[in-house]
């Protein structure tokens, strides 16, 4: 079996490569492929991958290059993780919105349309030949924003399916509480990319008992800590939401937040720094603690079990992923986007049925798919009025005066990623 992963020199992937070596009986791969333009960072990650593979001894033969047709030419699946414009692009996505009193943040938003703005055209030009290579191939988006991203990928006919680590994470968090494997614990989870609500923690699986309840009148305190929220919105709302719904429903109090406190992007940047230096050090052979410090919790996992059930392997039967709604949810069309949970398998991901939502959730992913469909075409077909038009339709901005600002300081900030601009 081939993997292929573009974007192989991210300091994320030391993750990936954990999780492939810990799961080889899940996803047993012979030969992978880390793909980056980024030489030299490739070759610390790419070293410590080998590493990482001989000290578990995992058999897998592992390869970099920067010659993408290269690199998939013969892959079983394809494995997107890339930034356009790096940490530096990042840092303008979570510092210009700021300054017109919005949220600044790199995957919704202002900033998170920009990144849209700059990635779909990159996607789609690595998927047309991923395709050229291998028709058969499956493509496994993590690329943010997922959602937008995926979308284009599946209008534009490519087997392809997203993936996010925000279910895992909170099945991993949640099965702790409970005392129980994170197998047991099955999510109704709903909503969009980066914007979901767990309706209900199942244990056994999807007709399993709902212990929602229970857990939020044992670890309610707990839980809303972690989302950094309120103890009483959690218990008024009786789900979970997503830690990005923060930025929905205290909107302002973490704009403030924002303008008091160096960028995420900093942090991360400095942090990448430190890991890359370590990544070099040739008696490294695991992943360091400090990753993960930089996100992605539990990625690998994801990213194992998505391959797996798409190859016909030893994947669980039901994942969260990013697929077409398809009559999933009646209120939305049939090629939205949406991340739900999913039997999954090598034909592709069929969504599970989702009950009627209450219409507190319900508007906000109906707005919220609007926005994603201006925003998609805006990516497409480029034009500052497509872009204004994105800006004004997002439920975090919303007005003339912001979306009119906000355009031209995306434009000024990204237009060497633009090619209309």
């Amino acid at each position: 079996m081939k993997l292929a992963v573009v974007g192989g020199g991210s300091t994320y992937t030391p993750e990936l490569i954990d999780g492939f070596a810990r799961l080889r009986d899940t996803l047993p791969i012979t030969e992978l492929v880390l793909v980056d333009p980024a030489a030299e960072r490739l070759d610390l990650v790419g070293g410590l991958a080998r590493r990482i593979f001989a000290k578990q001894g995992h058999e897998g033969r592992i390869v970099t290059t920067s010659d993408l047709d290269a690199g998939v030419e013969g892959a079983d699946a394809v494995l997107l993780q890339l930034r356009v414009g790096g940490q530096a692009a990042r840092e303008q996505d979570e510092t210009w919105p700021l300054e017109c009193g919005c949220v600044g943040q790199e995957t919704t938003g202002a900033g998170g349309l920009a990144k849209a703005l700059r990635t779909v055209p990159v996607v789609l030009d690595i998927a047309e030949r991923v395709r050229r290579a291998n028709p058969d191939a499956w493509i496994i988006d993590f690329t943010n924003p997922v959602g937008i991203v995926t979308r284009a990928l599946l209008q534009a006919g490519h087997k392809a399916v997203g993936l996010c680590n925000v279910a895992i994470g909170f099945q991993r968090r949640f099965a702790a509480l409970l005392d129980v494997s994170p197998a047991e614990v099955h999510l109704d989870h709903v909503g969009l990319n980066h914007l979901t609500w767990e309706t209900g923690v199942r244990l056994g699986g999807p007709e399993g008992e709902d212990v929602l309840p229970r857990l939020l009148a044992e670890h309610g305190e707990a839980i809303a800590a972690d989302l950094r929220v309120e103890r009483s919105l959690v218990d008024r709302l009786g789900v979970v939401p997503s830690y990005y719904l923060r930025y929905f429903y205290a909107h302002d109090a973490v704009v403030r937040e924002l303008g008091s406190k160096p960028s995420r992007a900093a942090e991360v940047a400095a942090m990448e720094k430190q890991l890359l230096e370590m990544y070099g050090d040739p008696a490294l052979d695991e992943k360091p603690a400090l990753l993960g410090k930089r996100g992605g919790a539990f990625y690998s996992e994801a990213a194992v079990d998505l391959a797996a059930s798409l190859l016909g392997g030893g994947g669980s039967p039901y994942q969260v992923v990013n697929t077409y709604n398809n009559g999933t949810l009646q209120f939305l069309p049939d090629d939205a986007v949406i991340e739900v949970q999913a039997a999954v398998g090598a034909g592709g991901a069929r969504p599970l049925a989702v009950p009627r939502l209450d219409p507190l959730y319900a508007g906000l992913i109906a707005h919220v798919t609007a926005y994603e469909d201006l925003a998609l075409d805006a990516a497409l077909r480029g034009g500052r009025d497509r872009v204004f038009k994105a800006l004004l339709a997002h439920p975090l901005v919303g007005q003339f005066e912001y979306a009119e600002a906000l355009t031209d300081r995306l434009i000024a900030h990204n237009r060497e990623h633009l090619a209309w601009a």
